[in-house]
């Protein structure tokens, strides 16, 4: 859970970057960088600490299909973000962990809870809280966010699925070094009169950073939330990503000066509080399942 807190730390901050970068640098050259950064962050430490590049065919696969939900998030992410406050884009993909509990009991027989599933039933409203504002204000893009949220629910499940068979950096890496191959000939080879957001159109001034920085920010998280799969069920951690929610409000306020309107702001409060609510159940349920096998051994002596 602490994992999956660091991640909820970093997404919202490379979504920021994202938007810092607007509309000065085409979608497929940002995912590009994206994970040309990874790649060259992980390859070396996968080689220098002694791991390979080998994974059996069904999770090379399902490493391939992960990698295409990556890039399509990113890039209807990256889309949202230019056209909404980047609060009420995290916000309206917060149906996420709600599709998540589904997805989880249905795909991995995962534990779904009435108590846990209440709480997220009561982030989903709060998150149609969020929707309503926006798609008046902006029209098809508040839309974008729901394709994300689609979109990563079924690329936690995927990195669940993985997590146990293949390690975290070797996942990193494989799939930056799979998605480099599937973006890069396109950004080299598309016209830009054809298509501009799949061309390459260099390092506008000030830019140039600010990629190689959302390329760091998106391995680090994502490395973050694979290891947490790892370790908990995904229907255990997919409440805890609420909290994205007020470091996406703030990050949005000191850089951009946006706050959400009064309904969304609404919707944003009742969000954070459903993903409070399970973050503090789970860790009481946890400190319990720890403390029980303590109380075994005096249970076992007294009934001798």
């Amino acid at each position: 859970m602490t994992l999956m807190l660091g991640f909820c730390i970093l997404a919202p901050l490379a979504d920021a970057i994202a938007k810092l970068l607007g509309d000065s640098v085409p979608i497929a050259e940002l995912v590009f960088f994206r994970f040309a950064v990874q790649v060259i962050l992980l390859v070396p430490l996968m080689l220098l600490t002694g791991r390979n590049f080998y994974m059996s065919r069904d999770v090379f696969l399902l490493a391939g299909l992960r990698t295409l939900m990556h890039i399509g998030g990113i890039a209807m992410m990256v889309t949202a973000v230019r056209y909404l406050p980047l609060a009420d884009a995290v916000a309206i993909a917060f149906v996420m962990p709600f599709l998540m509990l589904i997805l989880g009991k249905a795909l991995l027989n995962e534990e779904v809870g009435p108590v846990r599933l209440a709480a997220c039933a009561v982030g989903f409203v709060g998150t149609m809280m969020v929707v309503q504002p926006a798609f008046q204000t902006f029209g098809w893009p508040a839309l974008l966010p729901l394709g994300v949220a689609v979109n990563f629910s079924l690329f936690m499940v995927a990195t669940r699925r993985m997590a146990r068979d293949i390690d975290a950096i070797s996942l990193q890496a494989t799939s930056g070094l799979m998605a480099v191959v599937l973006v890069g000939p396109m950004l080299l080879l598309m016209p830009a009169g054809i298509a501009p957001e799949l061309s390459w159109v260099g390092f506008p001034e000030g830019t140039f950073g600010l990629l190689i920085g959302i390329g760091f920010v998106g391995t680090v998280a994502h490395l973050l939330m694979t290891w947490s799969l790892r370790f908990a069920p995904g229907a255990t951690l997919a409440p805890m990503q609420y909290l994205e929610l007020p470091f996406a409000t703030a990050l949005g306020f000191a850089l951009f000066g946006e706050l959400p309107n009064q309904l969304a702001s609404t919707g944003i409060l009742v969000i954070m509080a459903a993903g409070l609510f399970i973050f503090l159940r789970e860790r009481a349920s946890h400190r319990a399942r720890l403390a029980a096998p303590a109380q075994v051994p005096g249970a076992i002596q007294a009934a001798e």
